[in-house]
């Protein structure tokens, strides 16, 4: 009789830098001979790969587990691990020990390497563990990983965060910014493109400052040079960057390289310099507003998009207005927008006058519809255009569609065939929404 291969699932909540952990946490899994579940109730082992950032994705976390202990007592020999920022912080991790029985494993964001030696150990001794490593160790290379596209990867060049804004809890569960080696990072993008990879996202808290804790300093400017040769590597993008870092010398790089694509998530947070510098920032409006100016005039067509908080303890109505204001200046292509919750153990969380929960609700409405119609105006202006599309595979709404990214990072839906997948195709724009763009088939590249 055949033996039955094990199976798993993670679940993933937060940034890009966990789903990028979550591909690490799969590939690990299947090097232990585990294949992915068809549903969650098949799964042999389960891992949740958490975020606290907002406290609204602890809630729904916490309720999470909750449900996977019905599963646990339908399927004894069921494991469930718990990982990422939220376990990183020590009352946490012992909350989640003391209140969910069910939890057989939790490690951290440290030592998240160890998931193969944690995960035998639970299923040896039949005993929960428990490991979350205070700091972090050295950057291990070359762990397993199974990328959820075949077309576009994630590569990470930093771990960490220097910044300390007063509301981030970032810096406390990633440990301080730790550089990989441009070697390694270089290497791991030349191998993507021989196993077919056409883009790459470089991933990091803060991409800008990569490279200044090196024995040899470097810039992030100078990786992006020497990606920008690497050949059949179509497209180039990155992904988080601080104002505060973003060098004269990295516009004129990303003006400068064919393959780096013209499309800049640069999060201002807050229109007013009072806010700003309660934040910890390490800028003002005008910088900000000088920023995008330099940036729009070195990079024709860019497109910017940013993060908005709303209800920053302190924050008055004129506060509030200069948020709008700067909105209404900058025209950001899009905005993740969001209001303020505190995060124990954050400076921000201890600060008098926390806003209250309706006048948070009332202006983030008010800044989501006026973000959404500057969206939609971009978008409609492209009606008519012929936009380079990197295809990505089938629309996830519409299997009978195809689906694929613009150079400035907007969706395109349309009919095409299967085998477009990983290429680079004209397609002429005939439709523009809030969330994506409809187009038709023009030539391909």
């Amino acid at each position: 009789m055949k033996e039955r291969i094990p199976t798993y699932e993670v679940i993933t909540f937060g940034c890009q830098m966990n789903d990028h952990d979550s591909e690490v946490m799969a590939g690990m899994l299947e090097s232990l001979g585990y294949e992915p579940a068809a549903s969650t109730g098949e799964a042999d082992v389960i891992l949740v790969n958490t975020c606290c950032v907002r406290e609204t994705a602890e809630n729904k976390i916490y309720g999470l587990l909750g449900r996977l202990a019905h599963l646990k007592d339908k399927k004894d020999d069921l494991i469930i691990g718990i990982a990422g920022c939220m376990t990183q912080q020590p009352e946490v991790a012992r909350k989640i020990k003391n209140r969910f029985p069910q939890v057989d494993l939790i490690l951290g964001t440290h030592n998240l390497h160890r998931l193969p030696e944690l995960l035998l150990q639970v299923r040896k001794c039949r005993e929960r563990v428990m490991e979350v490593w205070d700091q972090a160790g050295e950057i291990v290379e070359n762990l397993p990983i199974r990328r959820a596209s075949r077309v576009k990867a994630w590569v990470n060049i930093t771990y960490g965060c220097n910044n300390f804004c007063t509301y981030c809890i970032v810096p406390y569960v990633r440990g301080r910014e730790r550089s990989r080696r441009p070697e390694d990072i270089l290497n791991e993008i030349r191998r993507l493109v021989q196993e077919g990879y056409r883009e790459v996202t470089l991933l990091g808290q803060n991409v800008n400052s990569y490279g200044k804790d090196l024995p040899e300093p470097t810039s992030f400017a100078r990786l992006l040079t020497e990606m920008d040769q690497i050949p059949s590597l179509l497209r180039i993008r990155f992904t988080t960057s601080h104002p505060r870092d973003f060098t004269q010398e990295l516009i004129d790089t990303i003006a400068r390289c064919p393959h780096v694509c013209e499309h800049i998530h640069l999060p201002v947070q807050a229109g007013s310099n009072r806010i700003l510098k309660l934040m910890n920032r390490g800028y003002d409006r005008d910088y900000y507003l000088d920023l995008v100016k330099r940036i729009r005039q070195a990079i024709p067509g860019v497109a910017i998009t940013t993060d908005i908080m709303v209800g920053f303890p302190g924050e008055t109505e004129e506060d509030f207005a200069q948020t709008m204001d700067l909105v209404e200046r900058v025209r950001f292509d899009g905005a993740f927008t969001f209001v303020y919750n505190p995060r124990p153990g954050t400076p921000a969380a201890r600060l008098p006058e926390q806003v209250p929960d309706e006048v948070k609700s009332e202006r983030i409405q008010k800044l989501i519809e006026r973000q959404n119609e500057i969206t939609l105006a971009h978008n409609q202006a492209l009606v008519g255009r012929v936009e380079q599309i990197l295809v990505e595979g089938e629309s996830k709404t519409n299997p009978e569609m195809m689906s694929g990214r613009t150079r400035t990072n907007r969706l395109v839906i349309f009919p095409g065939s299967r085998d477009l997948a990983g290429q680079l195709v004209n397609v002429t724009v005939t439709g523009a929404r809030l969330t994506h763009l409809e187009g038709k088939l023009a030539a391909t590249v």
